[in-house]
This record gives C-alpha cells, sequence and structure tokens, in this order.
C-alpha cells in the first residue's frame, strides 16, 4: 500500500485515523516483518478494538468539558510556539489566557452567581487538556485560577467573592498563589512568613522576617501578579495560630512596579515551563486590612480574639490545604495526557519506521514488530490505560467533596491520600514515558518539532510541585499506618504475621487507606496458591494486594511503641524505617491503578475490545509483578518456577497486543492538531515506500549492482560443488 495520507485535519477521530491505521497496519504485515505475517494469519479470529466506544469510555464522565478544551488546544493560537525567549513566551501566554476566558474555558468550578458553572470534575477536566497546546499555558492558568482563584473561593467568605472574584475571573486581576518559601518547600507548616494583628489600626502585618522566609517559585509573581493570596502564621495575642491566608494587594494596577513595602526578584529561566513569570516576594511589615484575612476556617475579632470552626490547630491546617487539592488532581490528569501524546507519536512511528533485514532479503523490518521494541512501549501504554483510569476515579472523589455529594470529613482525607497516591506514579510515569518514547524513535526523537525533548523538559518540576513527590508518598505511608493501626489494634501479632487478604466476591475494599482484612486465618498458603493463575484476575490481585499489606505490617511491626519513645528517638526509628514505607505507599498506589484498570473492564460492553484491554491489564498487573520479582522471591510469594514463567507472559501478551497497538493510541482521541509531531504524520511511510518502491523496480529491471558477500557466498558453493 502506497497511497499517502494527510492526516492534518485529523482531530484524532477513530474515522479520521482509519486510513493511517490501516496503513500502518498493512506495512506490519508485509514482507520483512518480523511478526507480521503471524498477525495476518491471526487476524480473522482476533478480537477487534471498538475505537469510537474505547474513545468515548476514555473520556470519561466529563467527556463535553474535555472535547470543549481539545477543540480549544487544538487552535494554533494556544500552541506553543519553540525557540521563542522566555521573555517572548511569557507574554505569549499572559494574552492566551484572555483567549481562554473570552472562549469561556475557565469558569466552570466558580459560583453559578458569579457566572460560573459550579462544575468541579468538568472544570479539571477542561483544564488538564490544556498541557497538549503549551504547559506553560496549563499551569499558568491554573495559577490564575485554581490557585489564587480557588483559594479566595475555598477559603474567602461571600464578601470575598464579591469583591474579588469578578476580576479574577476576567483575568482583570492577575494573581499570585504566595505559599512556597525558600526554605520551605513542602513543609507548608513551618513557613516563617507572618502575619500579625495590631488591634489598633484593625491591621494585619505581613512580614518575611529573613531571606529563606521569601515566598519563592512563585507563578505570576515577576512580572504579571497585581494581587496575591499570602499564607502566612496568623499571630495575634501573642498566639500563633498557624497558618492562614490573606489576600494582598502586590502591585499599581497603573505603573504595575510594587506597593511600599513590597519586593521581589524574577526566577529567570528554568528548565522548562519558561511562559511563565516565577518570581520570589518579600514583605516588610505591609498592613492589610483584617478583613483581608480569608476567613472560612478561622477569624479575628477587632478586639484580636481568635475563632475557628474546626477546634483543633492540626486538623484545621490540613482542612485549609486539603481545599486545595485540586492541583494534584489536575497535575495527574495533565501527566497521564502527555503520556497519551508521547504513546501516540512513538507507536505510529513504529509502525511505520523499518530498520535491518533479519527475516528478508529485501524488506526491513518494523520497529513496532521487534519484541524489545513492544517491551518498550505496549508495557508503558498499559500503565497509561491504568493510570488514566485511575485519574478518573480520583475526579470523581474530588467532584463528589467540592459539589458537596459527599463531603465528610472521611472523605476530604480519602480525598487528600488519593492525590498524595496517583499524582507522584502518573508524573514520574509521564517522564519515563517522554524518555523512552524519545530513544525508541532515535535521533528523529531528539528533534524540538517531535515534541519529546520540549515536554521532557516542561513536565520535569510536575515531580515536584504541588507537593514532592516522595514528600507525597511519605503522607501516603503515614495514612496506611493509621489504618493499619486501627484495623490491627486488638489482634495479636502472631496472627498478624500470618494473615492473608481474602478472596471472598463483594468484600468492601478501602478505596484510598490500607485495603480492610476480612478475615484472619493460619497460613494455608493461598497467596502462593493463586500464584499458579498469574494470568487470572484474582491471582494478580492476590498477589499485589498481599505485598502492600505484608510491606506496611512489616513496617508497623518495626515502628510498634515508638509513640511512646522520646521525640528523637522516636524520629531516629521511623527515619530507619522511611525507605520502607515509601515503597509501600508506591505498591498501594500501583495496586490502586490496578484496581481502577479492573473496575474499568466492567464498563466495557464491546466484547473484542474487553478480550484486548484485559490483556493490556495483564500486562500492567505482570510488569508489576515483574518489577519486583526480587520481593515475592525473598517473601515466599512466588516459586523459582513460576518466577520464571512471568516474562514469558509477558511476551505473548505483547504479540496479542501488536495488532491492536494503532487502535489502543487513536482510542485516546487526540488528532495531529494535539500530538504535533511531525514523525506521526505519515512522512516516515511515505519515505519507506518510496525506498522499497526504488529497490523493488531496480531489482526487476535487472540492473542492480550485486552485493560482494552475495558473489563470496556463490564462489563457496562452487568451490564445495567443484570438490564433490
Amino acid at each position: 500500500m502506497t497511497e499517502v495520507v494527510d492526516r492534518r485535519g485529523g482531530g484524532g477521530t477513530a474515522a479520521n485515523n482509519k486510513a493511517v491505521r490501516t496503513a500502518a497496519t498493512t506495512a506490519g504485515v508485509t514482507k520483512g516483518s518480523s511478526a507480521g505475517p503471524r498477525a495476518n494469519a491471526q487476524s480473522a479470529s482476533q478480537p477487534a478494538v471498538d475505537v469510537a466506544e474505547l474513545g468515548e469510555q476514555l473520556l470519561g464522565k466529563w467527556a463535553d468539558a474535555r472535547r470543549h478544551s481539545r477543540a480549544l488546544a487544538g487552535d494554533p493560537a494556544l500552541h506553543k510556539t519553540e525557540g521563542l525567549t522566555h521573555t517572548e513566551h511569557r507574554a505569549r501566554v499572559f494574552g492566551q489566557l484572555k483567549y481562554l476566558v473570552d472562549h469561556n474555558a475557565v469558569h466552570r468550578a466558580f459560583p453559578a452567581a458569579l457566572n460560573g458553572a459550579d462544575d468541579h470534575g468538568g472544570n479539571v477536566a477542561g483544564f488538564e487538556e490544556l498541557v497538549t497546546a503549551d504547559p506553560s499555558l496549563q499551569i499558568k492558568a491554573g495559577v490564575q485560577w485554581g490557585l489564587f482563584g480557588s483559594a479566595v473561593m475555598h477559603l474567602g467568605t461571600a464578601d470575598h467573592h464579591a469583591k474579588w472574584l469578578p476580576g479574577i475571573m476576567s483575568l482583570e486581576i492577575p494573581g499570585c498563589f504566595a505559599m512556597t518559601e525558600t526554605g520551605h518547600g513542602s513543609d507548608v507548616a513551618s513557613i516563617a512568613t507572618t502575619a500579625t494583628f495590631d488591634e489598633a489600626t484593625d491591621e494585619f502585618v505581613i512580614h518575611t522576617p529573613f531571606r529563606a522566609a521569601w515566598k519563592d517559585y512563585i507563578g505570576n509573581a515577576a512580572i504579571d501578579g497585581l494581587g496575591a493570596v499570602v499564607f502566612a502564621q496568623l499571630v495575634t495575642q501573642g498566639v500563633n495560630h498557624g497558618v492562614h491566608a490573606f489576600y494582598v494587594d502586590l502591585r499599581d494596577p497603573g505603573t504595575k512596579e510594587f506597593l511600599p513595602g513590597i519586593g521581589g526578584e524574577d526566577d529567570g529561566v528554568k528548565g522548562g515551563l519558561n511562559g511563565i513569570d516565577n518570581g520570589r516576594l518579600h514583605f516588610d511589615n505591609v498592613r492589610v486590612p483584617r478583613t483581608n484575612l480569608l476567613n472560612r476556617y478561622g477569624d479575628v475579632t477587632a478586639d484580636g480574639t481568635y475563632t475557628s470552626p474546626i477546634a483543633s490547630p492540626g486538623r484545621r491546617f490540613f482542612t485549609m490545604l486539603g481545599t486545595l487539592v485540586q492541583g494534584r488532581v489536575s497535575l495527574d490528569g495533565a501527566a497521564v495526557a502527555v503520556s497519551k501524546i508521547a504513546l501516540s507519536a512513538a507507536i505510529r512511528y513504529g509502525t511505520e519506521r523499518r530498520q535491518f533485514n533479519a527475516s528478508s532479503h529485501t524488506d526491513e523490518e518494523v520497529l513496532l514488530d521487534y519484541q524489545r521494541h513492544q517491551r518498550r512501549l505496549f508495557t508503558r501504554l498499559a500503565t497509561t490505560y491504568a493510570a488514566g483510569f485511575a485519574h478518573e476515579q480520583l475526579l470523581q472523589k474530588f467532584d463528589d467533596v467540592f459539589s458537596g455529594t459527599h463531603d465528610t470529613d472521611a472523605d476530604r482525607q480519602d480525598l487528600e491520600t488519593l492525590a498524595a497516591a496517583l499524582k507522584p506514579l502518573s508524573t514520574w510515569h509521564a517522564l519515563d514515558t517522554l524518555q523512552e518514547c524519545r530513544e525508541a524513535c532515535g535521533g528523529a526523537g531528539f528533534l524540538i518539532e517531535n515534541r519529546f525533548a520540549s515536554l521532557h523538559a516542561d513536565m520535569d518540576v510536575y515531580v515536584t510541585f504541588e507537593g514532592d513527590n516522595t514528600v507525597l508518598l511519605q503522607l501516603v505511608a503515614k495514612r496506611l499506618l493509621a489504618d493499619y493501626a486501627k484495623e490491627f489494634r486488638n489482634v495479636d501479632f502472631g496472627v498478624l504475621a500470618r494473615y492473608v487478604v481474602t478472596q471472598a466476591t463483594g468484600v468492601a475494599i478501602h478505596r484510598t487507606g490500607l485495603r480492610q482484612v476480612a478475615q484472619f486465618v493460619a497460613d494455608t498458603g493461598s497467596v502462593q496458591k493463586a500464584a499458579i493463575a498469574l494470568r487470572d484476575e484474582e491471582g494478580q490481585r492476590a498477589l499485589l494486594t498481599d505485598r502492600v499489606q505484608t510491606m506496611v505490617a512489616d513496617v508497623g511491626a518495626a515502628l510498634k511503641g515508638a509513640g511512646t519513645l522520646p521525640l528523637e528517638k522516636g524520629a531516629a526509628l521511623f527515619n530507619q524505617h522511611q525507605n520502607e514505607l515509601i515503597d509501600a505507599a508506591r505498591a498501594h498506589a500501583e495496586l490502586l491503578q490496578w484496581e481502577a484498570f479492573t473496575d474499568a473492564l466492567r464498563d466495557v460492553s464491546d466484547p473484542g475490545t474487553k478480550v484486548v484491554l484485559t490483556w493490556l491489564r495483564d500486562l500492567f498487573g505482570l510488569s508489576l509483578i515483574e518489577k519486583n520479582l526480587s520481593w515475592y522471591l525473598m517473601n515466599g510469594r512466588l516459586s523459582m518456577q513460576r518466577a520464571r514463567t512471568v516474562g514469558d507472559y509477558i511476551n505473548r501478551l505483547l504479540v496479542k497486543i501488536r495488532p491492536h497497538a494503532l487502535d489502543l493510541v487513536d482510542a485516546f482521541g487526540y488528532g495531529d492538531e494535539h500530538v504535533r509531531a511531525a514523525i506521526a504524520t505519515g512522512a516516515e511511510k511515505t519515505r519507506q515506500d518510496e525506498a522499497r518502491a526504488y529497490y523493488r523496480a531496480q531489482r526487476a529491471s535487472g540492473t542492480a549492482p550485486v552485493d560482494e558477500k552475495v558473489l563470496l557466498a556463490r564462489a563457496a558453493t562452487s568451490a564445495r560443488t567443484g570438490q564433490r
């Protein structure tokens, strides 16, 4: 098939991609393709993926919001222009924010009374799609409306909403979210900026007492921000009531100069996201009215009396920060979107690019037919699907809490834990996927026109902002330990050492904390027996769940009594087991992803699609088991013989998935205007077809030069014949 397909107007639908998918599949089953003939022979009996139906499932509950945002993200007016200086890039992105306002892309979560839509899930779903246009645009929009605006909305009250939200929504008030300090990033509770109440003037005095207390890495701080939500220790009547948020005017709207007592610096050129004007802010006894305290969770009266609806200072702090969890939720979704973009480009290119003629004297192999190439890309494709389904569950949980459908204290804790578990995995996975896809595309992958290197640079900071990934996993680990302590408070440790996870159907599973163990039995070997069925859903669940349970139990046993030790000794004991704790949290998050994938399979109605997605789910589960084989062997969960079969199972799945690879990335729904990689436009197939046609014509004409190796082989054959 030599037809040249132009996909520039594709839009990402199944119909638009069908021609390229057919062309690429044909390329993969022609002579010279190692897996092609086998795939061709199986085609009559193979399951088929319903790309349109799967695409709808992947769009999720907020499909309309995603479509609207993708339509905007496909507009060249919002695309990143490579090669701009950071100053030029900043100006372009700020102008794009106005474009988003004009196209109703940023107001979904704001109150209906202010022309918003009170649609929290739809807001995040649409927002995270902007990463396909330019990550700088996504993050700058997130600073303005997802952090600055959300802080006013969720931490403030009606008067604050009326005073500032209209200007924030319209971009009349560009603003900052001034929480992080040079000396304190993830440890927000220890920030040093103070807000001391002065009863004589009815004002708070905002002050950064030393250099490490400067607000740092703050989006919109270097140039654009006119206002800021500043987080500081609230001090009144000589008592520090902990971190609270204050609205502070930063610059004169006319001159754009800092107001008296306020200063700052430009963070300058960064490793990525240079469309955002990150900077530093400091305050020298800056006075703001008492009413500028965003007082939903803590207030100060004119006489300096502090009141709060939440008595516990610790719970109050986490409640205030919990209202801002949407940053982590949106980063999780954006990271999944970027992984989809990278895999769409690399897998499409892999079906067209040919290299080495191992199985043919005339045709070279298609890259995606090489087993190692499949290992590199299909395992990451499976993880991306798992991360995507898990994100949809996180987004539902987020919407339930913020819409008020399920908004108990326990629900908010679950949301915080789930976001802290999933954001690290998806952002690390995005970086890993971008790098592997870059390498899988060779030198072409390093060209900026194919976006891998550019997206990698922009995504790099996602793993450390809105919570450093390692710190977030430590928060998850502490939640696991807390749940563990509650569950096993009255259980003898001899029994605890032998517990196994129930396999009973219908047992309720705690979605965010430690899975509840439904029964305790002596060591019956049920986990070992389950390992016989590695490809079975319950077998994978048993192995993955047992690993989490055992890791948490081991650390829990080691830390038993740590709370009764002197502070220094307790901290030292915890530190001795910090690595195991974080490993347990990561295993827990991976289990969440596997379960989300398994849950999603139940919603697939098309039989062929369900078969293929089950293979992909199994590939994800077995890859997790393979990655941690040493643990399963050392802990007796798998025999050496059984462990050797894991790789073979994975290799068989790769062969099964190969014919469906393009369908699986087409279902992501991203067109050329989103992927924007030259190697994924069909241009490589055109080049390959031209080269093959040239050599075919040369051979047919009889004018092709004879390879020296052929002459030598002929001579050797003649010599052997003459000897006989």
